[in-house]
């Protein structure tokens, strides 16, 4: 197990070291974010900031988990997902960047994208015979949902993939978030491990292996808020954004805690309902519940900091992934919930 942590190590060395170099190619080139017209007005002073970081995160977190884990199909399932939905997110960045705005793919494109990815997420789940049901815990039983499972797996690869990239509005708040959600996942998959070694059992090597992707993508993502926390130096754009979200989503469904997900990514879910409702109390109501969505936007709006407001987000995540381990640690006692 002590690879796992030489996993996240060795992702944030080469953030760290690598980062400084890394920021100086994007400003020689001239790689600057693009800030949005209608956005609080505070943010048109971060007009020209470094940004794609998160090909930084990606290619960190890519070397860590290449070189320490044993590359099983589970975790080879979701650094691929990792993958995948960062480069749909460079292929957004880079229409950003090209066109000179802050509009990037369209979302009808960006939206077949992750239906392909969470396509190939269903086979590899397939091949790895994961049920097609969702644990639901304290009341202890198994909900079936049939190829209903695989809508599932869609909502969750797309919605989490969107939601951290909707959390990416202030310096250090995605990041920060997504480090605390991805050390939860990854604690679930090494307590899997720790579990399955009973008398009686082996142990889960495709459990911890899981760890190894969690461990990699956190070490970078730390190394990477060094550069990120307010003020920040560079921004991680769609591709880490959706990188790590695409992790995150992938690691629920192969480590079946797809329910528990909704306490794991509560803050990124609470983000994208705020748009949601802003959008329908807008188109019917014609009234709008927040100052701006998403719900980060209306807190700057009510004159908080951005460090306040970060460092809020990073405690609520704290506690809501607390209660998802909890009811994690006491619920799921199978070696491998299939």
């Amino acid at each position: 197990m002590s690879r796992v942590l030489v996993a996240a190590l060795v992702a944030l060395i080469i953030t760290i070291l690598a980062g400084p170099v890394f920021i100086d190619f994007l400003r020689r080139h001239a790689l600057g974010q693009q800030i949005r017209e209608d956005g609080p007005e505070h943010h048109s002073s971060k007009q020209g900031t470094p940004t794609m970081g998160g090909v930084l995160i990606v290619i960190a977190a890519t070397i860590a988990f290449l070189t320490t884990s044993a590359r099983t199909a589970p975790a080879l399932a979701i650094f691929g997902t990792m993958l995948a939905c960062g480069a749909v997110g460079f292929l957004d960045d880079y229409i950003k960047l090209r066109h000179q705005r802050s509009l990037g793919l369209p979302g009808r494109y960006k939206m077949l994208f992750l239906i392909g990815i969470a396509a190939a997420v269903c086979v590899a789940a397939h091949h790895q015979h994961l049920r097609h049901s969702v644990y639901v815990p304290i009341v202890n039983t198994n909900i079936q949902l049939g190829w209903g499972w695989y809508v599932l797996v869609f909502f969750i690869i797309a919605g989490a993939a969107n939601a951290v990239n909707l959390t990416d509005g202030i310096d250090g708040l995605a990041a920060g978030t997504a480090v605390i959600a991805l050390f939860t996942l990854t604690a679930m998959a090494v307590t899997v491990y720790i579990r399955s070694g009973a008398p009686g059992h082996s142990r889960i090597a495709t459990r911890l292996d899981a760890a190894f992707i969690g461990a990699a993508v956190i070490g970078a993502a730390i190394g990477f808020l060094w550069f990120n926390a307010f003020p920040a130096e560079v921004f991680m754009g769609d591709t880490g954004s959706m990188a790590m979200g695409g992790a995150i989503g992938a690691m629920a469904v192969f480590l079946k805690v797809e329910l528990l997900l909704l306490l794991v990514g509560g803050i990124f879910v609470i983000e994208a309902l705020s748009v949601m409702l802003q959008v329908v109390s807008f188109k019917y109501w014609g009234r709008r519940l927040f100052l701006m969505a998403p719900l980060h936007h209306h807190f700057e709006m009510k004159a908080w900091s951005e460090t306040k407001i970060m460092v809020r987000f990073w405690i609520v995540t704290g506690i809501l992934c607390a209660a998802g381990f909890a009811l994690f640690y006491k619920y799921y006692r199978e070696f491998y919930p299939r």
